[in-house]
Order: C-alpha cells, then sequence, then structure tokens
C-alpha cells in the first residue's frame, strides 16, 4: 500500500508541474504578443505624431498655421532658449546665498629648506633651516554670505529679469503672429488672383475660337480674331507671373513659420469668409497697458531702480561667516608622509569695507540715476508710439474698408457690363473691342478688390496690435 501512495504522489508531482510548463508556456506566449502590440503602437504613433507635427494636412487654416509657427518659427523657439537660459542664470545668481563647500589639496617638496632666524642660549640671533622636506595639505572650507550688494540685488531683482525674459517671449510670439497673418492672406489672395487668371483665360480662349469662327465665316474682319489672340496672351504672361509670384509669397510663408521648404503647403481660402473677417469695432481706445512694449519699459524701470539701489549699498560691508578644517601631513620621508596627520580647524567672521575708492561709486550713482531717469523718457516716448500707430492704423483700416466696400461694388457691376456687351457682340451690335475692354475691365476690378481686401485684412491687424490685443492662445 506504501508503494501505491508513493507513485501516485509521484503521478501527480508529474501532473502538477506538466501542467504548470504548460501554462507558463501559454502565458509567457501572450505576454510576449502583449508586448509586441504595444512597442510596434508605440512605434506608429510616435512616427505618426513625427510627421503630424513637421507637416500639415492638407488645406490648413490660418490657425492652424499660426499654431505650427508658434512650434517651429526659429526665432520664437530662439526666444524660448533665452527664457531658460535666463532662469538658469537667475538661479545661478541666487546659488550665492547657499553656503560654499571648497575642498583644496596641495603637495609641497623642498629642494632647499626655508631659512628662520631663532635665539641661542647666550641671547644672539642665529639662522636655522626650518621645517620638514615633504608636506601635504587638505583643507575643508565652508562659507557662508550673511551680506553681499551683488548677492542682494540678485535677490532683489530675479522676479523682474524673469519677467523681462517672459516679455521678449510674448514680444516675440505677437510678431511671428502678425507676420504669419499677413503672408497668410497675401497668399491666398495671390492664389485667387491666380484663379481669376485662369478663368480669364477660359473665357479668352473662347472668345479668340468664336472670332476665328466669324472671321472664317466673313462675319467679322481679322482684326477681332488678332485682338482675340493678343488678349489671350496677355492673360498668358500674367497667369505665369503670377504663378512665379505665388511660389515667392509660399517659400515667405514657410520661412515665417519654420515650415520644411521641401513640404507641400496647401491653405484653404475662402473669399466670402474672409470679407466677413473684416469686421472690427471702430469705437475702441488705445490702451498703453495692453502693450507688450510698454509693459517691458516697465519691467526695465524697475531693474534701473534695483541697480541704483545696488550702487547705494555698495558703502555698506560685506559680511560673510567661514568654517576651515585643515589635515597637515609632514615628514622628511616621502613614504612615511601620510603616516602621521595634525589637524587644525577654525570658525570666524569675515568683514570687507573697501575706504576709499577714489568717486567710482558716486559716480556709477549718478549714473544710474540719469538712466533712471532716461528710462522715464523711454515710456514717455513710447506712449506717444502707440497713439501714432493707434491712429494711423485705425485710419488705414477705414479708408481701406471703405475703398473695399466700393471695390465690391465694381466687381458685381463689371461682371454685369461685360455680360451685356458680350450678348450684345455676339448679336452684332457691340464690336470686338468693347468686349476685350469689358473683359479688361472686369480683371482689373476683381484684382483691384482682392487688393483691397488684402490692404484692410492687413490693416486690421495692425490695428489689433496697435491696441494689444493680438491673441495669443492660438
Amino acid at each position: 500500500m506504501s508503494g501505491c501512495r508513493i507513485f501516485v504522489k509521484r503521478a501527480n508531482v508529474m501532473v502538477f508541474f506538466a501542467v504548470r510548463d504548460r501554462f507558463l508556456k501559454k502565458s509567457m506566449k501572450q505576454i510576449f504578443f502583449l508586448w509586441a502590440v504595444i512597442v510596434m503602437s508605440a512605434g506608429f504613433y510616435l512616427n505618426a505624431e513625427g510627421q503630424s507635427s513637421d507637416v500639415l494636412t492638407n488645406h490648413a487654416t490660418l490657425e492652424s498655421c499660426i499654431h505650427y509657427a508658434l512650434s517651429h518659427q526659429p526665432a520664437l523657439q530662439q526666444s524660448y532658449l533665452d527664457q531658460q537660459i535666463t532662469e538658469h542664470s537667475v538661479k545661478s545668481k541666487l546659488a550665492d546665498w547657499f553656503p560654499q563647500v571648497g575642498l583644496s589639496y596641495n603637495l609641497n617638496h623642498y629642494i632647499e629648506l626655508p631659512t628662520s632666524s631663532v635665539s641661542n642660549s647666550n641671547g644672539s640671533k642665529q639662522p636655522v633651516k626650518t621645517g620638514l622636506i615633504n608636506n601635504s595639505t587638505i583643507n575643508l572650507g565652508v562659507n557662508q554670505t550673511i551680506f553681499n550688494d551683488d548677492v542682494l540685488l540678485a535677490a532683489r531683482s530675479a522676479k523682474d529679469v524673469r519677467r523681462e525674459a517672459g516679455q521678449n517671449v510674448v514680444g516675440t510670439k505677437i510678431n511671428t503672429i502678425v507676420d504669419v497673418t499677413k503672408a497668410y492672406y497675401d497668399v491666398l489672395i495671390s492664389q485667387r488672383q491666380l484663379d481669376i487668371l485662369q478663368q480669364d483665360i477660359v473665357r479668352l480662349r473662347k472668345s479668340e475660337h468664336d472670332a476665328y469662327i466669324q472671321y472664317k465665316a466673313g462675319i467679322v474682319d481679322q482684326t477681332d480674331y488678332e485682338r482675340a489672340s493678343i488678349a489671350l496672351n496677355n492673360s498668358l504672361a500674367a497667369l505665369k507671373t503670377t504663378r512665379e509670384q505665388v511660389k515667392g509669397k509660399y517659400a515667405f510663408l514657410k520661412q515665417l513659420m519654420g515650415y520644411p521648404s521641401d513640404n507641400v503647403l496647401a491653405l484653404s481660402y475662402d473669399t466670402t469668409q474672409m470679407g466677413n473677417d473684416v469686421r472690427l469695432d471702430t469705437t475702441q481706445v488705445v490702451n498703453y497697458k495692453n502693450r507688450i512694449e510698454y509693459q517691458a519699459l516697465q519691467t526695465q524701470k524697475r531693474l534701473q531702480i534695483d541697480n541704483l539701489d545696488y550702487y547705494k549699498l555698495s558703502f555698506l560691508p560685506t559680511l560673510s561667516v567661514f568654517y576651515n578644517y585643515n589635515l597637515a601631513y609632514l615628514n622628511n620621508d616621502f613614504n612615511k608622509l601620510y603616516n602621521t596627520s595634525y589637524p587644525n580647524s577654525l570658525i570666524g567672521l569675515q568683514v570687507t569695507l573697501p575706504l576709499f575708492e577714489g568717486t567710482k561709486r558716486i559716480q556709477n550713482i549718478k549714473v544710474a540715476k540719469l538712466e533712471l531717469e532716461r528710462s522715464d523718457w523711454d515710456i514717455t516716448a513710447i506712449k506717444f508710439q502707440i497713439n501714432t500707430q493707434f491712429v494711423q492704423a485705425m485710419s488705414a483700416y477705414k479708408s481701406n474698408l471703405n475703398y473695399w466696400r466700393i471695390l465690391k461694388k465694381n466687381v458685381q457691376t463689371a461682371q454685369n457690363v461685360y455680360n451685356v456687351i458680350s450678348l450684345q457682340y455676339k448679336q452684332g451690335v457691340k464690336t470686338y473691342l468693347d468686349v476685350i475692354t469689358a473683359e479688361s475691365d472686369l480683371r482689373t476690378a476683381e484684382f483691384n478688390y482682392l487688393d483691397a481686401l488684402f490692404n484692410v485684412l492687413s490693416s486690421k491687424v495692425d490695428v489689433e496690435k496697435a491696441m494689444g490685443k493680438i491673441p495669443l492662445n492660438q
């Protein structure tokens, strides 16, 4: 019976291990498969994210272009780095408030021992070689600043220095948004002009064909057909020129955005929506405090005040406490130099007061006062400048808006005139010269309308910049 029990137990153990091994193999396969899926998904996500960060999708809007520029524009990225550099520089200056700990080591071997004078038994002086040939010292020093005008200036001005760096970033952001917005509208207007030329060419090709048919039929003379050819060739030349201009404007927009020059950038545009974007409240008044330039000058003035206080504090002494611990090793036998140490330590208070430096400190105070006075005039000057920018931008916006509205009506009128004259020409009432003139007037009206649309949109951006109301969260 005992043998059977042992056999059964062994069989159970073997079954247990077999089931365990099978379970572990199956689990390991599942775990491996799960990790493979995770790694592949992460790679796909990172790859897709990298592509989406470098390439905009088709029909990019103004908002997406601005958002891309705020993440890739080189000048703006440099301002971010400058802000980080300023932050670390401030922390470096403030680190002087912490205890300064240093460790020094020196090893000396005298080729010839120094000589000193000692008294002998009869009271006379006699030169004697002193010291040991080999000596070494390890020094541990701790210094804690209690008062120092340099460190105090760093502590008082740290907040304004950080604010100034942040304001530089904001100023660069505003300029980036304004520049990208204007370049975006410029590309769209030029693209729309390109579309108008293409539509014009379609009309002129049809007119040339009709004139040729009528000429062959003897209805009109050869000059109508030749005029149609001249008008068509002029439009084809204008189309080529405009296409090249559009390429240049696309390149400039990419530069402002920090967009790769080799990647395609397709913009989404709607002249109707652009027409709706021209609206602006003209009853607003300028507020200097909204302008980042005014805020930056206020920050600089506070830094000038801190600088003046710094020079005034230069008449006060610097104060610090220190602690030194030294281990000295002396022996004529170099191999036994570090067998015995002779430690010593001390703690002390150090006060440094420059008594006379000519008139350097007095002159520094006078310079700081004059610089502070100059900063007040800078603030006064920026107020005049902001007011002038606002008045000029608002005047340009109002005049451009009025001109745009007039030209908008002209386009519709020119279209109606062209349709009527074209119909009358087919009926033999008007000459082909009238058709060419009407078509030229229509194209000119459409071009002038688009130029006016760009001018009013651009002047609107200038008004928003002058008022300090460029939205930064885009």
